[in-house]
């Protein structure tokens, strides 16, 4: 900065000209209109507001100047400072007006929406079919018995006649978990129940004395791999019964109402041979097929994909209670006959409502569950 000079003539000093306070000027003006956001605005407003910017350095001259050149040259100044004061007032507000223009229009805010933007779930329809199949067993008088998940080896396969050569004892089938004294794999003597059966063991077991009339579901275990149509954890529903006198006949209705409480009056079952160890004799059971009513065998015209034109469905197992689990199970079988059947609720749910992976029941996405509802 210069000295005090009484001789100093501002017309000389270079800052301080006319046409230089002009040029600064309207750079100054021609940066703001040229902002195009307020970000940009401030950058702008530092670089020609600021303390070093060009004007305020040509103002720092003036105290240099003799006092009898001050007066001019700070007016010169002033009004070149209170232009750009302006200007820069002036832009900024109209980029604020453009600004909360937009944002009026990109985060506008829909108030007849639904005020809950997170969505309420729903029951698993997995639970809501296996209370409903329950629900139909207690309204004929029998109890809903429970059990644990990982089960003694022995309930699990010894009780039901499963012989210790058994494919189904084998790991490749079988979660065996490490047993109280550290044992490991097969020779622990604890698994992950492969089936609801050992619920009708223990049932037994407690009782003691027929009759006995349970519907057992729950969750189950089994070493699939998880694909559209297995998954390692599953869950069945079986019954048992146990008094004096039943025969495949009880079997045989009790099979029909319960298919007709869930798809209808007309529906009608059929029993196939087949071989479980723990009931003899044993069947598998089949329904009509709910969507065709068997009109789709033998007819091209008319192909049902439900049941592949075959006209039934394979529901479960059943069969009257082998004598050897009776007797495991302290029921002496001379006095007392009983039947037991049971199957897949995720089978049942992929029938009824055609769900073509199975993947979706455990994955916890909402969009499966809430269209089921409460009910099925």
């Amino acid at each position: 900065m210069s000295a005090p000079n009484k001789s100093y003539d501002p017309v000389e000093v270079e800052a301080l000209k006319p046409e230089e306070i002009e040029r600064m000027r309207d750079e100054a003006l021609a940066a703001f209109a040229a902002a195009d956001s307020l970000d940009a605005l401030q950058e702008a407003k530092v670089a020609h507001t600021g303390g070093t910017s060009p004007l305020a350095l040509a103002n720092r001259e003036i105290g240099a100047l003799p006092p009898q050149a001050k007066a001019e040259a700070g007016k010169r100044v002033g009004m070149a400072r209170g232009a750009v004061s302006k200007a820069l007032a002036a832009r900024q507000t109209e980029l604020e007006a453009e600004r909360d223009a937009r944002v009026l229009v990109e985060e506008a805010v829909d108030v007849t929406l639904p005020y809950d933007r997170t969505p309420a779930g729903a029951r698993h329809p997995l639970t809501t079919m296996m209370e409903r199949v329950a629900d139909v067993f207690v309204s004929m008088g029998y109890e809903v018995a429970e059990g644990p998940e990982v089960e003694a080896e022995w309930f699990n396969f010894d009780a039901l006649n499963f012989t210790p050569d058994h494919p189904a004892r084998q790991m490749q089938d079988t979660f065996f978990v490490e047993g109280p004294n550290g044992t490991e794999g097969d020779e622990s003597g604890v698994v992950l129940r492969t089936h609801t059966s050992p619920v009708q063991a223990r049932a037994l077991l407690e009782r003691r004395e027929p009759p006995v009339y349970i519907v057992c579901p729950g969750r189950v275990y089994r070493t699939d791999e998880l694909d559209a149509t297995h998954t390692p954890v599953f869950h069945q529903i079986e019954l048992l019964a146990v008094d004096e006198g039943l025969t495949m006949a009880d079997l045989k209705g009790t099979l029909d109402h319960m298919v007709q409480s869930l798809f209808g009056p007309d529906m009608k079952t059929r029993l196939r041979p087949n071989y479980f160890p723990f009931t003899e004799p044993s069947a598998e059971m089949d329904m009509v097929c709910y969507v065709c009513r068997g009109e789709s065998v033998g007819n091209p015209d008319r192909a049902c994909r439900t049941c592949g034109s075959e006209g039934w469905i394979e529901l479960g197992g059943c069969g009257m209670v082998n004598p050897k689990v009776l007797t495991a199970c302290g029921v002496d079988p001379k006095k007392y006959s009983g039947f037991a059947f049971g199957f897949g609720i995720e089978r049942m749910l992929m029938f009824r409502h055609n769900v073509e992976d199975m993947r979706d029941m455990v994955e916890g996405d909402i969009r499966f569950t809430r269209p089921f509802g409460m009910e099925i």
